[in-house]
């Protein structure tokens, strides 16, 4: 799990059209080749690389990445659990939620639960045990309520 403590990031930078669609493009193709992202782009291949730099140094493009599936990799279930802990060890508890297996994301949030977690596993079995026996053994967790989720949409902000 990333979080993110300040740094570079936190430094507001102007975007303009052309570093949005530099991020854009990306997004659909991460390992694409600078002179095809500035041929799309429209702009010189020195112009794109010094953009492509300058959004890494101020921590805009964070890294560049792969998207599996999941389903390929034997993980056929996918379920989001809600959490409820104790609220005065919260961070021990997004620490030790965070090393469950099989936990892809992790938020705290407000309301009636204070995690959301998104597990994918391979079976039910697998799930049940990480419910029954890996988060209820963190003492700090109070209850959960876990939706199997049915069927999956990955939408990236534009």
């Amino acid at each position: 799990m990333s979080e993110n403590h300040g740094g570079p990031a936190s430094r507001p930078i102007v975007l303009d059209d052309i570093d949005r669609s530099l991020i854009a493009l990306l997004r659909t193709h991460s390992r694409r080749a600078v002179a095809d992202l500035a041929h799309e782009a429209r702009i010189s291949r020195a112009s794109a690389y010094r953009r492509l730099r300058r959004l890494e140094d101020a921590g805009v493009i964070a890294g560049y990445t792969i998207r599996t599936d999941p389903a390929a990799l034997g993980l056929h279930v996918a379920a989001i659990i809600m959490v409820s802990c104790d609220q005065a060890s919260w961070r021990s508890a997004r620490r030790r939620l965070a090393e469950v297996p099989g936990v892809e994301y992790l938020a705290a949030t407000t309301g009636a639960f204070d995690f959301v977690l998104r597990v994918r596993v391979a079976d039910a079995e697998t799930l049940r045990d990480v419910v029954l026996e890996r988060l209820h053994a963190i003492r700090e967790v109070r209850s959960t309520q876990t939706l199997f989720v049915l069927d999956e949409v990955e939408l990236h902000v534009r």
